[in-house]
C-alpha cells in the first residue's frame, strides 16, 4: 500500500481524535505531525496519538465499535489502528522514554491543529522519543536531523540531552549536529 497523503493523514488525524474525544480518552499528538504542527516539514508516513497505558485498551476497543481494523502488535508498547482511507494510526501508551503519564499530557500545549483543538507534544518530548527509540536495527537519523534544521531555535537542547543521555544514539546525534552547525554545544 502507498503512504497516504499528507491529507489524508490530516483526515485521519481528525477522524481519530474525534474518536478518542467521544470516549473521553486524553490523548497528545506526537512524532512527526506534532513537528510540523510547530513549524517542522511535512510527515507523511502516520499518526501517533500518545496516552496513558490505562486508557489504550479502551481507545482501540472505540476504534474497533467505529469500524477501523486494528492490531495490537506483540511488542506491547503501542496499538495499531487505520482510518477508512488507509492511514494507519498508532495509539503508543508506553515509549522507549518510559510510560505515558498524566504529567506528559498535561505539559503538552492545546493548539490549533488543520482547525482542531489538541494537545500537542512538545518539540523536547518529540526529539527525546525518537533519539530513545533507536535500536541498531534501525539509526535513522534522517528524520530527527530534518526536524533539528527546521526546529532548531524552538527546542531546549539541553532538556533533550539530558533526558536521552543513557542513549549511545544520542549521543552521535549531538555529536553530528553540534559538527555540522545545527545545535550549539552543550552548555557546561
Amino acid at each position: 500500500m502507498p503512504e497516504p497523503s499528507f491529507d489524508e493523514l490530516i483526515e485521519a488525524m481528525k477522524g481519530a481524535a474525534g474518536i478518542l474525544k467521544e470516549v473521553d480518552v486524553r490523548f497528545v499528538l506526537g512524532g512527526g505531525l506534532s513537528a510540523w504542527a510547530c513549524g517542522g516539514p511535512k510527515s507523511e508516513h502516520d499518526v501517533d496519538f500518545l496516552m496513558k497505558p490505562d486508557d489504550a485498551e479502551r481507545a482501540l476497543v472505540a476504534f474497533e465499535e467505529a469500524g477501523w481494523p486494528t492490531e495490537r502488535p506483540p511488542e506491547g508498547w503501542l496499538y495499531k489502528t487505520w482510518h477508512p482511507n488507509g492511514s494507519l494510526v498508532d495509539l503508543i501508551f508506553s515509549p522507549a522514554g518510559g510510560p505515558i503519564t498524566d504529567e506528559f499530557i498535561d505539559r503538552a500545549p492545546v493548539s490549533e491543529v488543520k482547525a482542531l483543538r489538541i494537545r500537542v507534544s512538545t518539540l523536547e518530548d518529540v526529539m527525546a522519543a525518537k533519539l530513545l527509540a533507536m535500536t541498531e536495527q534501525e539509526p535513522d537519523f534522517s528524520s530527527v536531523l530534518e526536524w533539528a534544521r527546521a526546529l532548531r531555535e524552538q527546542i531546549d537542547w539541553d532538556t533533550v540531552r539530558d533526558r536521552t543521555e543513557a542513549s549511545p544514539f544520542a549521543r552521535a546525534f549531538f555529536t553530528l549536529v553540534e559538527a555540522l552547525g545545527i545545535v550549539e554545544p552543550a552548555r557546561v
